[in-house]
């Protein structure tokens, strides 16, 4: 499951959420030194309570919010048909994939609206795209709960795109591809720097930059 969800850059404050706490601390030491100021706290997308103690964290410790990147996903389902998966795992897979996110996203907001200003990134997969439904491509059979799981984050990502424009808050989804991770693989082809590319850019895009939109290399995509 990768459950790190944070953005932050040099003489920036940012605060790495993860349910474990082992791989949270470690990013976060990998980061400091590498000259970022970032700081941890043990968050999991699925407990309510957990999400706002880090709100309450934010609104105390750093006066504001302006990015967070929804990237905490499970898959449990590798080359399942969706006639044959479990509904318990269909229904782990949307706590976190969709509820989670939409848990973070409610709860953030409200501490953007304050400053009139936010960027919301959420990290989806192509796998979820329509036109890759649709069409196949040699993916029948594959992980349908995951698929499901990221066809319901981009509707989400396109309506609170809708709710927030007038906030000067702006929400994207982007695909990063299959990334060298724990869930992608040590064989993925894109490195990690590769796959947090176009998330960056999303979370530090300016005022001209898109709402509401779904992304791959810097580039819109089909949804």
């Amino acid at each position: 499951m990768g459950n790190c969800t944070s953005v932050s850059f040099k003489r920036v404050k940012g605060l790495i959420t993860c349910r474990d706490e082992h791989k949270g601390r470690q990013t976060v030491k990998d980061m400091q030194q590498d000259g970022l100021s970032v700081e941890f706290q043990v968050v999991d997308v699925n407990d309510v309570q957990g999400i706002g103690q880090m709100i309450e964290r934010i609104e105390n410790d750093f006066g504001r919010l302006d990015v967070l990147v929804n990237n905490a996903g499970t898959i449990l389902d590798r080359g399942v048909s969706v006639l044959n998966v479990e509904e318990s795992a269909i229904k782990e897979t949307f706590e976190t994939n969709y509820f989670g996110a939409l848990r973070m996203t409610r709860a953030c907001v409200p501490v953007m609206k304050e400053n009139g200003y936010g960027r919301i990134v959420n990290i989806s997969s192509g796998l979820g795209a329509f036109e890759i439904l649709h069409g196949g491509f040699g993916l029948k059979g594959v992980s349908s709960a995951y698929r499901i799981s990221k066809t319901m984050l981009n509707a989400l990502t396109c309506l609170v795109a809708q709710d927030v424009a007038d906030m000067g808050i702006k929400v994207n989804a982007v695909c990063p591809g299959r990334v060298q991770t724990d869930m992608g693989g040590a064989d993925a082809p894109q490195t990690v720097e590769e796959g947090a590319d176009t998330a960056v850019w999303l979370a530090t895009l300016g005022e001209d930059g898109p709402n509401g939109g779904y992304f791959r290399e810097r580039r819109a995509i089909a949804w």
